[in-house]
């Protein structure tokens, strides 16, 4: 791979600094997820075990540069110390002499949690002055963060210029991981791409068109798709100003060689709301009073019947509005079909994005595909081919 990993550094007695992304889930003061601390664990115990000392930091929310006690770290330490089953030291603050005391205490395989990156305005700004001050604290620089990756800020990318830089074992997984999916696929390989809008994935369909053999286009997206054609759709969401863009893409599609599939079939009501009254009909014969809110059991079947002939699958956006049953249907029966094929038929399935976490999380396959990302921009980024600054830094 052409970036640098822990196996490229001796960390033995050096101070560490590992950039982890401990942006999570927070509900009435308690950490409702811990998957994010729990997908870093490997790193901070490794770099622990081989007598570094661990100085960890990252940023929480948007305190744009104030110090707000409510979006402290605080609480990532103790949460952090159950999930490693060690003590976390904790400094409240992530530069300057509170910071470098705590450090100066550290003993081989100790580890230690800064306060919130963002309490400083430079982080977000990139400043140098910011950046040095974090590099000051360490010998060696470990970027695990790749769901903050995509971000140029002092973290993530500017201490990476200052210090001997390396990307820790998640960050190595998720870059290993996409780089199977789209950098270098086994084929045939395809994308599954749903979401309410074309506007927002107009980058990431451009991207793929010239890169996978079938893309599916699911969720919302797909009723601009099909609008543009000629189809009604009814009251379905859909871009009418993006007709010219969603044929512009079928043609390029075309002339690439990439097989668009859209739904042939879907499920409607006249209301969006859980379990109402539905239709399952062609998308040729949409009602003009109702919406399209899932794709239908013969766009599954033919989605299923696809994956046999596939040897990788990128997957982003779930096919229908799957929050609201039953219109979660098509989803999960295609997140299970992705998860037997993965474990019985040597399918390389990759999937990321937050609500496509979700809609998998919901089917139970959450462990049964090959890699799901937790990055959720950085991932959707990358699909669409743009370089992440926090990646970059970290190239051989």
């Amino acid at each position: 791979m052409p970036f640098r990993t822990l196996d490229t550094v001796d960390v033995a007695g050096k101070r560490v600094l590992v950039r982890a992304d401990l942006n999570v889930p927070v509900h009435d003061g308690r950490i409702s997820d811990l998957s994010r601390i729990e997908r870093l664990s490997p790193t901070i115990r490794e770099l622990s075990a081989k007598g570094a000392r661990v100085i960890v930091c990252s940023h929480f929310d948007r305190p744009k540069g104030k110090r707000v006690l409510s979006m402290s770290l605080a609480p990532m330490a103790a949460a952090l110390e159950g999930v490693l089953g060690r003590h976390v030291r904790f400094v409240e603050d992530c530069i300057g002499v509170a910071a470098e005391q705590a450090v100066e205490l550290l003993s081989p395989g100790d580890v230690l949690l800064l306060e919130n990156t963002r309490f400083h305005a430079g982080e977000e700004k990139n400043d140098p002055a910011f950046a040095a001050a974090l590099a000051k604290l360490a010998d060696i620089f470990v970027n695990d963060a790749f769901s903050a990756a995509h971000r140029a800020h002092a973290s993530t990318e500017g201490v990476a210029h200052l210090l001997p830089s390396c990307a820790g074992r998640l960050m190595q997984a998720e870059l290993e991981a996409l780089h199977a999916a789209l950098g270098h696929p086994v084929r045939p390989v395809a994308a599954i791409v749903g979401g309410a809008k074309v506007s927002t994935k107009l980058e990431l369909l451009g991207n793929l068109v010239g890169k996978v053999d079938v893309l599916v286009i699911g969720g919302a997206m797909a009723n601009t798709f099909l609008a543009a054609q000629g189809k009604g759709v009814g009251k379905s969401l859909q871009e009418a100003d993006m007709h010219v863009t969603a044929r512009d893409i079928l043609a390029r599609a075309q002339a690439a060689g990439c097989r668009i599939v859209l739904p042939a079939d879907a499920v409607v009501a006249r209301e969006f709301k859980p379990d109402p009254p539905t239709q399952t009909v062609s998308v040729d014969a949409v009602p003009a009073d109702t919406m399209i809110l899932d794709v239908g059991p013969a766009s599954v079947a033919t989605l299923t019947g696809l994956l046999p002939s596939l040897k990788t699958l990128v997957w982003n956006g779930p096919l229908g509005a799957f929050e609201t049953p039953p219109f979660d249907a098509a989803t999960v029966a295609l997140a299970h079909a992705v998860a037997v094929a993965t474990q019985t038929g040597g399918l390389c399935s990759v999937a990321g994005g937050g609500d496509t976490v979700s809609a998998l999380r919901q089917a139970g396959v959450l462990g049964q595909l090959t890699y799901v990302s937790s990055a959720g921009g950085a991932f959707l980024e990358w699909l669409e081919g743009k370089t992440l600054p926090g990646v970059a830094a970290l190239e051989n």
